[in-house]
């Protein structure tokens, strides 16, 4: 009878450590995060943002590891300050056809203070493996991300839009922030 006492608690104890220690979503803070894509051409350069990013994370709190990423955007959420520039920008890319990109994760990787974070991208309706380097910052009640990556537009099957017959580099460097919120 004795060891039933004892044997109850301790069984509480371990179920309150495994659900502590395993993997948990943090919740996004929309206000402070952002994701800006910057085109270049060798007369100038353009940079869209949006805040509309929907990214999620797979954390184990307890060991400040980021376990699984993902990301959803709607194109059309992009601003570069120019509505003109912005409407050619989703007659480029499709987007009444592909108004949606995405990014899943397949593995994150800690490489000194810094991430690796591969995975798929679908974007334009073709998907292709990318890699991305991340910097975290944890406190006691957030999780910053910032970091950046390349897309290769002919990658994509998008034709590289010309300004005096001349074409935009290959590469979007796409820039982002997030920040989720621990609890």
């Amino acid at each position: 009878m004795r060891t039933r006492v004892f044997a109850v608690p301790a069984i509480v104890l371990l179920l309150g450590l495994t659900s502590y220690a395993q993997p948990k979503q943090a919740e996004l803070s929309k206000k402070e995060s952002w994701m800006t894509y910057g085109m270049t051409h060798p007369l100038h350069h353009i940079e869209a943002t949006s805040k509309d990013v929907v990214y999620h994370v797979d954390i184990d709190v307890a060991k400040k590891e980021i376990l699984n990423v993902s990301a959803d955007v709607d194109v059309t959420t992009f601003d570069s300050g120019n509505s003109n520039r912005d409407s050619h920008a989703m007659e480029v890319i499709d987007a009444i056809d592909y108004p949606e990109a995405s990014f899943a994760g397949s593995s994150v990787t800690q490489i000194g203070d810094s991430l690796k974070i591969a995975g798929k991208m679908n974007f334009h309706g073709v998907t292709h493996d990318i890699v991305m380097m991340a910097l975290p910052r944890w406190t006691s009640d957030k999780l910053e991300v910032t970091g950046q990556f390349d897309l290769s537009l002919t990658a994509f099957k998008i034709e590289r839009p010309s300004l005096l017959l001349i074409p935009v580099e290959d590469a979007l460097r796409f820039t982002f922030a997030v920040v989720f919120v621990l609890r």
